[in-house]
């Protein structure tokens, strides 16, 4: 008898996402793992319900068959969880630690909807990504979403949202800069360790640029001093303060008008976001929930 429902559920994933490698990062766990959980489920059924294509895959005559009855069971197994979490519902707080930008710019704006989700208090917990790692590793925080992942053995990954930098300013930009006018302007930067500033550095290294040769006026060390730094700067000056940030910490600024954006030309800045929790906690009731959560909501 089927007993183990978690390979239905990567079933589920692989037909949504219509690709092994995409189910793979949905569910935080290696290709071959996804590819070994649908050969397990085609052997015990003794038929095959998946086929791989260039442009995807397509399910075949079982393969849609199977996949009604585990619609229906996931709803089932939807609506038992939510009796768990009632029954679980306790006097706690949920505590998630985030990088700067996600726990700053991201989750406030759905920190409420989280705790309804759960029927409990939510705290968010900002800090570097590796002090969030080490916390959630001895057990202070629940869940970690991250932006510059360090991959340990016994922590679940799982990619969330694409965040992308744009280069702006308190002073109308170009709608597009050229990568050899960047020495012109006054730079605001993270410190050199950072993710962002490697991001950076790397980006401009490959395109044969030296961050060196950038005229640095201030060295901060979170999105906010970034922003606020260049939101102070002087105006109608010689030469004009800009900054690398994530769009995420900007677009509100920009939409009201105190600050401008531009793209740089040939050049793309981005970086994915990961929702991380540990191993042991994989089937933990209030981490499903707010993983399933927050991995259904694209934007914010």
């Amino acid at each position: 008898m089927l007993k183990d429902f978690a390979k239905l559920g990567t079933f589920l994933t692989v037909v949504k996402e219509r690709s092994f490698s995409k189910a793979s990062k949905k569910l935080g766990i290696s290709q071959p793992a996804v590819t070994q959980q649908i050969k397990w489920l085609e052997d015990y059924l003794d038929t095959r319900i998946v086929e791989r294509k260039k442009n995807g895959i397509t399910l075949t005559k079982s393969g849609e068959e199977l996949y009604r009855v585990a619609l229906r069971l996931d709803k089932c197994v939807v609506g038992v969880e939510k009796e768990i979490i009632r029954i679980m519902n306790k006097d706690l707080t949920f505590v998630i630690g985030a990088s700067f930008t996600i726990g700053n710019f991201t989750l406030p704006t759905c920190i409420n909807d989280i705790k309804e989700a759960i029927k409990n208090d939510v705290l968010i917990q900002v800090d570097l990504t590796q002090n969030i790692l080490n916390q959630l590793l001895d057990k202070k925080v629940d869940l970690a979403i991250i932006e510059s992942p360090i991959f340990l053995d016994n922590i679940v990954y799982r990619e969330w949202i694409e965040d992308e930098f744009v280069l702006f300013s308190n002073e109308p930009l170009p709608k597009v800069v050229k990568p050899e006018n960047l020495v012109n302007y006054n730079w605001v930067c993270r410190e050199e360790e950072s993710h962002t500033r490697r991001l950076m550095s790397e980006v401009f290294e490959d395109a044969g640029l030296d961050c060196k040769s950038f005229d640095i006026k201030a060295t901060v060390t979170s999105p906010t001093a970034i922003k606020q730094t260049v939101l102070k700067s002087p105006k109608n000056s010689d030469r004009q303060t800009v900054a690398l940030i994530s769009k995420l910490v900007v677009e509100d600024d920009i939409e009201a008008g105190t600050l401008y954006c531009a793209k740089i030309k040939g050049l793309v800045f981005k970086r994915p976001f990961y929702v991380a929790y540990l191993k042991d906690r994989k089937h933990d009731a209030f981490i499903e929930k707010v993983t399933s959560f927050i991995m259904s909501r694209r934007r914010f």
